[in-house]
């Protein structure tokens, strides 16, 4: 999965405006960015790379592209 394809299906799990993300983005500062979207997340990181992650792991991500990073997306 491209960055530009992450970063979409993150705009559209969080519900976010179209285009709104681009990597750089402090999680803290998403008010989209909560409990439910980090269930999602997991979801999404399970199913589209088959990577188990645990909230933990969530503790040392600070912007979007740690997000990506997590999971394997580069760029």
């Amino acid at each position: 999965m491209s960055k530009a394809q992450f970063l979409d299906h993150l705009t559209e799990m969080l519900e976010a405006p179209s285009g709104s993300l681009t990597g750089e983005e402090k999680l803290s500062g998403l008010e989209e960015w909560n409990s439910m979207a980090m269930m999602s997340f997991i979801a999404f990181g399970d199913e589209q790379f088959q990577k188990t992650l645990s909230p933990r792991q969530f503790a040392a991500c600070e912007t979007v592209n740690d997000l990506g990073k997590l999971v394997g997306v580069e760029g």
